[in-house]
């Protein structure tokens, strides 16, 4: 079993446990998401589906997703106004985004953990989480620009 199919196993686990009906258009967007790293928009989901499921509309699409981030396995990444991303919920991860064109590529980082039971020391806050982005522009970019 690849991880990717690890994954979406215990996301219908998941949905299931909390009654969620799993339908193929649900199937499909988890899937999707699962097997996208480039954090899609719900439009982006829409017309990478919209083939297989003619008479899917972009708001099922993000009906899908509010259920999906209501039951922990997405999350919402809003950027200033650009239009929503949304992740699948794996490990704790930073994001690190171009400023010219948008992407948003994953990495990992365990040390911030540390910085919440510092912040919570220092200021006396019960802290829940945080959230790290770091800008800046990306390889595709900087050949466009011929920026090193």
């Amino acid at each position: 079993m690849t991880v990717s199919e690890h994954q979406m196993k215990e996301a219908i686990e998941t949905l299931k446990e909390t009654g969620v009906r799993i339908t193929p258009q649900r199937h499909a967007i988890l899937e999707y998401l699962i097997q996208s790293m480039t954090h899609p928009t719900a439009d982006e989901i829409y017309k990478a589906l919209e083939g297989k499921f003619p008479n899917m509309s972009v708001a099922t699409v993000y009906n899908n997703l509010r259920v999906f981030r209501e039951v922990g396995l997405v999350k919402e990444l809003t950027y200033g106004d650009s239009s929503s991303r949304f992740d699948f919920v794996t490990t704790n991860h930073y994001h690190i985004i171009c400023e010219d064109c948008g992407k948003i590529v994953d990495f990992h980082y365990p040390g911030l953990d540390e910085v919440e039971q510092l912040a919570s020391h220092v200021t006396g806050f019960k802290v829940s989480h945080h959230r790290m982005e770091i800008y800046g522009t990306c390889p595709d970019c900087m050949k466009k620009q011929n920026v090193h």
